[in-house]
């Protein structure tokens, strides 16, 4: 049994959910077993249930009446939504951070990127989105808008999943990595209109290769 901490009930309960979501463990359009999770948490209802709230408003879970909850199910038509909207303030932020950026985060990003090359040329797929996601977050940090960040990183718990579960081979890694070639390009030069437009079509590849890895569903509803 793994035990959370009783001054973080529902924190570290939803953490722990949202991770075996995206890790497969809860499969989309499955009941979570709320008892089961209890047991295995070592908490209360009560907890469990605010923790299923919060997942539910960010899009993870869907709270169905006398139904219980669901894992949400991965729909085109959620993703090319989530993902029009990501690009918009993936967009905005890459024009505030050409603004607002320091000689220093230009650098600790690049550094991030070699890293992330390493991990592309070994093919180890998990450490190289881990620090794709770090990248990406550190632009978000520089466009020094919290608003910005906050929302971003809400609409991207959605599609953590899609993450991990795509199989990215061939010409689709490649031109993700090209696309992060001409990100640090364009951070560089402070190209912020270039690094916008960038970022719009780099959330589009991945759309693409989301809809051809399996990962989505047909069905809207739960259960």
């Amino acid at each position: 049994m793994i035990k959370i901490q009783q001054n973080t009930l529902h924190g570290e309960a939803a953490a722990r959910i949202r991770e075996m979501i995206n890790d497969g463990s809860l499969l989309p359009g499955i009941r979570i077993p709320e008892k089961q999770l209890c047991e295995q948490f070592g908490i209360s209802r009560t907890p469990l249930r605010e923790a299923l709230k919060v997942l539910a408003s960010e899009g993870m879970v869907e709270l169905l009446p006398n139904r219980g909850a669901w894992v949400m199910r991965l729909t085109r038509q959620m993703l090319e939504e989530t993902y029009s909207v990501m690009g918009a303030l993936e967009g905005l932020s890459g024009e505030l951070a050409c603004r607002y950026i320091t000689e220093q985060e230009v650098a600790d990003i690049q550094a991030l990127h070699y890293q992330m090359l390493a991990y592309y040329k070994r093919k180890e797929i998990r450490p190289y989105f881990e620090l794709n996601h770090r990248i990406h977050d550190a632009i978000m940090i520089a466009s020094r808008n919290e608003v910005l960040r906050e929302t971003h990183s809400s609409l991207n718990y959605r599609i953590q999943r899609v993450r991990y579960s795509t199989r990215m081979v061939g010409d689709y890694w490649d031109q993700a990595v090209a696309d992060h070639e001409a990100i640090i390009d364009c951070l560089l030069a402070r190209d912020g209109e270039r690094l916008g437009r960038i970022l719009r079509e780099h959330l589009r590849h991945k759309l693409v290769v989301a809809a051809e890895s399996g990962v989505i569903d047909d069905e809207r509803t739960a259960g």
